[in-house]
């Protein structure tokens, strides 16, 4: 790739400060700047390396004023991580190889149905009357069930298995070794049973739904329904390993980090935001536009836009407050003590009457 500043400015319909003819071959971080490259200004923590970035061309938010003076050009547009991530969609899709048909190695069923311009890879497996729209990539080794839609221009990577009547909708992305549609952790209790079989399996009969433009992360798993379906909405996007139990639902365009774990028949809205090691006990509802902090233990209900952190999940101020109390625990205990010697040392002093 190269582009000119002027070329990028016209792209992302942004405007220019510094030299529009400078040219830009790859991608840097701001810390890591190299004459050619182009990289970005988001975050303020890294202000300070716009003043000695070696890089050709930044992309800042319209709302930063410099302190110093720039080397670099700059082209400022309303949200520079943003404007660099459709940098980068361009230049992936003018880089990626364009592969379509069926390898000879891969086994689709007689019934099943892969439509034009899609590829299946080596040692994938379709399913009976599976269907695979058109422009999917099915790399190989991925297992797509029996009865299995896979909505156009979707991308099923290595060692990705979708399970008998699941739905994958348009332009979603799983990523390797995800798993879509395993059984629901379903077991109940036996009070008679035999030594040896105190838990009879609860059929898990129903199925996972994604529907457009969901990413699934790597190892992440989305068990099947019991009955109907576990539901995750349009562009909802999960990190890896993360695993969403049974009858879920994930409203739109929610956002979950790794490590995360819902529980079975918990409904998440929409637009939330997860941090790494969350955890959401069963048949909860959680708000629209939630966030929970890492390493959060939710175990009631959350209303819309609430913010909150810790376990049990609090809100983000009672925590910082318990916070400051917790780390003065030992001194307030030591005073306890103290109080109470010289509480028991003045009883003793009380002459009876």
């Amino acid at each position: 790739m190269e582009f000119s500043a002027e070329e990028l400015a016209t792209f992302l319909n942004g405007k220019i400060e510094g030299n529009p003819k400078v040219t830009v071959n790859s991608f840097s971080k701001i810390e890591e700047g190299k004459k050619g490259s182009l990289t970005f200004l988001a975050n303020p923590k890294y202000e300070h390396y716009l003043y000695r970035t070696d890089a050709s061309v930044v992309l800042i938010n319209n709302d930063f004023i410099p302190s110093a003076a720039v080397g670099a050009t700059l082209i400022r547009v309303p949200n520079a991580y943003t404007a660099l991530a459709s940098l980068m969609s361009m230049v992936e899709q003018t880089q990626q190889e364009r592969r379509t048909g069926v390898h000879p190695s891969a086994c689709i069923a007689a019934s099943a149905q892969v439509g034009d311009g899609s590829f299946v890879g080596a040692m994938a497996c379709v399913g009976e009357h599976a269907v695979i729209g058109r422009n999917c990539v099915i790399h190989p080794f991925a297992c797509v069930g029996d009865h299995v839609c896979i909505g156009d221009g979707s991308a099923i990577y290595p060692h990705v298995t979708v399970y008998a009547r699941c739905s994958v909708g348009q332009r979603c992305i799983i990523h390797a070794g995800a798993v879509i549609g395993a059984d629901g952790f379903g077991f109940a209790p036996e009070d008679h049973a035999p030594e040896g079989q105190q838990y009879k399996k609860i059929p898990q009969i129903g199925n996972v739904v994604l529907e457009d433009e969901v990413e699934i992360g790597a190892n992440t798993t989305v068990d099947r329904a019991v009955m109907g379906s576990t539901v995750i909405r349009r562009g909802v996007k999960l990190d890896n390993l993360i695993q969403i139990a049974h009858n879920v639902e994930i409203g739109e365009d929610t956002v979950m980090a790794a490590q995360t774990g819902i529980a079975g028949s918990t409904k998440v809205g929409k637009r939330c935001r997860f941090a790494g090691q969350v955890g959401i006990a069963g048949h909860l509802h959680i708000g629209d536009g939630t966030v929970i902090a890492a390493q959060s233990g939710v175990m009631r209900d959350l209303a819309p836009d609430a913010t909150v952190m810790g376990t049990p999940a609090i809100a983000v101020k009672d925590f910082f407050r318990s916070t400051v109390v917790v780390h003065k625990l030992p001194d307030i205990y030591k005073t306890l003590n103290r109080l109470q010697q010289e509480v028991e040392e003045l009883k003793s002093k009380v002459t009876p009457k």
